[in-house]
Formats: structure tokens, sequence, C-alpha cells
């Protein structure tokens, strides 16, 4: 099972914080399949930060809920890890909630893309674009989620098929999101790449240049 949507980040801990005492207090939201905190292999410390996979999609939810979480005296970030061919790309974590769903065919309607990105949460609003001369679909449309997590969960996974068709979704930023980064930081971008083993998170300390963000930064 894929786990885009149940891999967390968790970022600004203690530097005494092991992944026991992350598993203990994250556990409270579901069970874990798997818990790491990212070591300085040549410090043997802590790096502040780790990576959390919940057993099902509605755990990691209720987890990213429950935010803000304190986390033995240290409030932390929690946020959805992304996969490492998206780490170049920090627009996935950008705080909007609106979607852009690329290729759609004539036969699509807003009501098609309600229902189907629903899954991922509440939908405010859904439209489909048309030429405002002949009226004609241009292929594309957008998709208005009621927070920004639901928006982030719909575009980890790049492809969605609709009614039979092949959609490409990303978030939807205007130039000026484009150029601030939405409240982004790319360097604190490559922190935040999933980690599924220890060798992969000894690549993820490699991938980061910079510390890792504290409590008061944010990704999204």
């Amino acid at each position: 099972m894929s786990t885009k949507l149940t891999k967390l980040f968790v970022g600004g801990l203690n530097v005494e914080t092991t992944e026991d005492g992350v598993r203990k207090y994250f556990e409270q939201f579901g069970s874990l399949s798997d818990c790491v905190v990212v070591m300085n292999q040549q410090l043997g410390r802590s790096r502040c930060f780790g990576f959390i996979t919940y057993s099902a999609p509605e755990e990691a939810d209720a987890a990213m809920a429950a935010n803000p979480h304190v986390v033995e005296g240290h409030e932390v970030e929690l946020k959805r890890a992304i996969s490492r061919e998206d780490a170049n790309n920090p627009e996935i974590l950008t705080n909007v909630k609106k979607i852009f769903v690329g290729g759609v065919k004539d036969h699509i309607e807003a009501d098609n893309l309600t229902e189907y990105f629903s899954q991922f949460g509440v939908v405010e609003k859904a439209e489909i674009i048309s030429d405002k001369q002949t009226g004609r679909k241009r292929g594309f449309g957008f998709v208005f989620f009621e927070d920004t997590d639901s928006a982030t969960k719909a575009v980890l996974t790049k492809y969605h098929t609709i009614n039979g068709n092949k959609v490409e979704v990303k978030k939807a930023l205007t130039k000026q999101e484009i150029s601030t980064g939405a409240g982004l930081r790319t360097t604190e971008a490559a922190v935040v790449v999933v980690a599924a083993t220890a060798g992969e998170a000894d690549t993820a300390e490699a991938i980061s240049a910079t510390p890792p963000p504290s409590s008061s930064s944010s990704l999204f």
C-alpha cells in the first residue's frame, strides 16, 4: 500500500526525544506502522525531525486535524511527507486550498470533480473552465477545498482517473504565490522528504543543507 496518505513529517522535536517518545505520543491517533527520528550520524545525535507512518489514511488525517502538537514539552510541526521526486517542487506544500485539474475531457462536469475529489476532504466548489465567447470547454478546471491539507493530499498523486479520464493535478497558484512560495522556503522543503528506512533517513539528512525547521516556521 502506498504511504502517500499515511506518512507524516514531524519537525521541531526535542533533541532528547527518541523514536519511542514520538511513537508513544502519536499512537493516540492510530496505529503506527513505522516511526523514525533522523540522526546526525557524525555527531550521534538527533536532527530534531523524523517521520511517522500510520496504518490507515484516516489515522493520519486525525493527527493532522489535531495540530498543533506538543511532544515532551516541545511544540512540533506535523506535515505531509512528500516523495523524493517531489522534493524539488516545493509548490506542492504551499498554503493554498485550490488545485488545478488539467486534461479534462468534454464529458467531465464540475459535479464529477466534486464527487471524485471529496475523498480527500470537503470540496467547497468545483468548476470547469469554458471559453467565454464560444462556450466550449477548455480542458481544465479547478477544485476549491475547505482546508489546505485536503488540497495537499489530492496533489500528492499527480495523475488521477475520473470517469475513465486521466487528469493531472497540481496546486493552483497566483503569480505572486509562485514568486513568494506562499510562505514556503525551498531550503525547508528539502527536509520534508519521505524516509522509509534507516538508509533513506541518512539520505534525507544529506538532502537538507540547513538545520531542521524550528517550531515557529511553517512549510505550508
